[in-house]
């Protein structure tokens, strides 16, 4: 049992029988009553979003998570074939229990499963990742003098606004929990 006071964003808890992640939280200290916390919470299982305010103070149950990591092979239909690094066992995981991620998976690439009561949950990625730009309008003359963005289709499906200097074809390194470019690699 942790205290409310003490929620993260990402951390997962167990309400009313289910698992629920912390997408973000607020303390509120009126001028006039009790503090509380307000928090919005995604339910790891179906993706339902609820907003939730608790007393300062409550206790609420953390799940316990058992992370493994382990290597992305391939895809096969709707699931994605993950590789135990410690017993070299391969594991279909869902491709929903990704979700965005998707489009930031390469092969060979290593990730963190998640797992509650040996039920896969969810994935953690890599921050960063380097991809390569498929697809780029080119550069345009004029309007840069405060450094204009343009958009790129990476490889996976990921579209992120880059420089104008960045060509099909370039490596880029992107911020997987942002999805903001950071440099040319």
């Amino acid at each position: 049992m942790i205290s409310v006071n003490d929620l993260k964003t990402g951390l997962t808890l167990e309400i009313d029988n289910g698992l629920w992640s912390v997408v973000e939280f607020l303390h509120v200290k009126p001028g006039k009553g009790a503090a509380f916390v307000r928090s919005k919470l995604k339910n790891v299982e179906t993706g339902q979003v609820v907003e939730k305010t608790f007393r300062a103070g409550e206790k609420v149950a953390k799940a316990m998570l058992d992370r493994r990591e382990m290597q992305y092979l391939y895809k096969e239909g709707n699931d994605l074939v993950m590789m135990d690094l410690e017993t070299y066992e391969q594991l279909p995981v869902p491709a929903d229990r990704v979700g965005d991620g998707m489009k930031y998976l390469q092969e060979n690439m290593t990730v963190q499963i998640l797992f509650h009561d040996s039920k896969i949950i969810g994935i953690d990625l890599p921050n960063f990742v380097e991809l390569k730009v498929i697809d780029t309008p080119p550069a345009e003359k004029g309007n840069t003098a405060q450094g204009g963005t343009k958009p790129a289709t990476l490889e996976g499906g990921a579209v992120v606004n880059v420089p104008f200097f960045i060509q099909t074809g370039d490596t880029l390194r992107i911020d997987t929990r942002t999805n903001e470019y950071l440099d040319r690699v």
